[in-house]
């Protein structure tokens, strides 16, 4: 057997048969190529796995595919982890390589969610540029809007179980007992990033970098803007109808 090919004998029946009802299911669905923007709080973390299974495309999350490539030590993760160990920015042009790679897994094939990128109008432009070469381009922007305040709210109130990832939330969401993880009865922490500073400082970098870039996809006429402060079905089904 040649070199890094797969074996699908040794694949489990129940997988196989779960991957072709999956590629069934996907053939006809047209291809789209979407960007999610958001303040941290905002549920594109949510709603990106709705998207994703719904339009069988795949999640391309920049900070994701940057680690991925650095280890799988590929040419472009091999430069930017040179510029990483100088404590130099990844230049944009490397990203939009390395996002370039990675829409050609054939889990792409029907489209992306780009999540994390563009944060700037000149890595907007980059990334234009690099599909008009390939003759495609970005079919709709989905602007996670919300108000700063009910974000300081919804984050504030985040409390994890750091074993398992099990979030909880003082009013929305909360434990049965304060403090404590209703399951294994372990006590909950607040992550530092979900403290009303850090996230006043972060909402104050994204408004400066982002509403540039949701500016620039206004001009083309793909924005289309959610009601993030919703609850969550609601909002999913805003995107329906916006990519329907």
């Amino acid at each position: 057997m040649a070199s890094g090919s797969v074996n699908l004998e040794e694949i489990p029946y129940e997988s196989l048969m779960n991957e072709l009802l999956r590629r069934m299911k996907c053939a006809p669905k047209p291809e789209k190529r979407l960007i999610l923007i958001g303040p941290p709080g905002s549920g594109k973390g949510t709603q990106s796995p709705i998207i994703k299974d719904e339009h069988c495309l795949c999640h391309l999350a920049a900070g994701d595919m940057l680690r991925a490539a650095v280890s799988a030590k590929t040419p472009l993760g091999i430069k930017a982890k040179e510029a990483m160990d100088k404590g130099e920015l990844v230049s944009d042009d490397l990203v939009v390589g390395i996002i370039d790679e990675a829409m050609k897994k054939p889990s792409c094939k029907k489209g992306f969610i780009l999540d994390g990128f563009p944060r700037t109008v000149a890595q907007a432009q980059k990334l234009d540029e690099m599909l008009e070469r390939q003759g495609v381009k970005i079919d709709k922007v989905l602007d996670f809007a919300i108000d700063d305040a009910v974000l300081e709210e919804r984050i504030s109130g985040r409390w994890i179980h750091p074993a398992s990832g099990r979030s909880y939330h003082t009013k929305f969401a909360p434990p049965r007992v304060p403090g404590v993880d209703d399951v294994t009865g372990e006590p909950l922490i607040q992550r530092k990033d979900d403290s009303a500073a850090v996230l006043k400082s972060r909402l104050e970098s994204f408004h400066r970098q982002t509403q540039p870039v949701i500016n620039y996809y206004s001009k083309k006429g793909i924005v289309a803007t959610l009601h993030a402060e919703k609850p969550l079905t609601d909002v999913t089904d805003e995107v329906r109808k916006v990519l329907s």
